[in-house]
């Protein structure tokens, strides 16, 4: 689904990324973890297409395409979505008709699926305006749900969410990414950045990576990881034994 080659990149003029190399097979959930400022959400701006995020050396390869110099919306358009860690609040445009506009099958029951997220009174509401972390991280979920990526970004879908809204989402989560299907079955692979492991309780996810100083270090079981990680920090990843 997603090779990642050599992938070197900047923000502005500091290199942030240092040499990504990431294979996601088709079904596949990776988890990515590491401390803060490691460069994890960098790298999801950087598969995602921003221009803010300057790609030097590197390929970023999706379904054996070459997508490294396309836009954002190009690679959307192919199948590639993301739920962001702090999207911003959109005034004068109201929830209802973005959703209407980024969906791809136009059959869909838009009302019903917000309702699905509990995000039924929210269509006639300007985006993310006065939302609650956890509505935030709803309307997210369901623009994600609209849109049916085939390739899965969640940049720490956790954050900032209590445990009733972590479960709603995390099932949400789980079902996007066909986690009921044997893994030969799924058409849909995902990343996903966490801090606190919680979302694994939803996703069973594949394998895990741990990041530090634009560097990928660490690759082994994400449960194994996030045990080793509680256990004695992220200093041990610089040396890890799951290399």
């Amino acid at each position: 689904m997603l090779d990642i080659e050599d992938l070197h990149v900047n923000v502005g003029d500091k290199e942030v990324l240092h040499g990504i190399n990431l294979h996601i097979g088709e079904g596949e959930t990776h988890v990515l973890m590491g401390p803060n400022g490691s460069g994890k959400t960098t790298l999801l701006m950087a598969l995602m297409g921003f221009s803010s995020y300057n790609v030097t050396k590197g390929k970023i390869l999706f379904k054996g395409e070459d997508v490294t110099a396309m836009h954002a919306d190009e690679r959307s358009k192919r199948g590639i979505g993301m739920l962001f860690q702090r999207p911003p609040t959109i005034s004068g445009l109201k929830l209802g008709k973005l959703l209407t506009a980024i969906s791809r099958d136009k059959t869909l029951d838009i009302p019903n699926l917000a309702t699905s997220v509990h995000m039924g009174g929210f269509l006639e509401r300007d985006i993310n305006k006065g939302f609650s972390g956890g509505e935030i991280k709803r309307s997210e979920v369901l623009q994600l749900m609209i849109q049916n990526p085939e390739f899965v970004m969640l940049d720490e879908p956790e954050s900032g969410v209590d445990l009733e809204n972590i479960s709603l989402i995390g099932n949400a989560i789980g079902t996007l990414l066909e986690k009921e299907k044997r893994i030969m079955t799924r058409a849909k692979s995902g990343l996903v950045i966490t801090h606190t492991g919680f979302i694994l309780d939803y996703l069973d996810a594949d394998q895990g990576h741990v990041m530090c100083d634009g560097m990928i270090k660490c690759h082994g079981n994400p449960r194994e990881i996030l045990k080793d990680i509680k256990q004695r920090g992220y200093k041990e990843c610089l040396e890890c034994r799951h290399s």
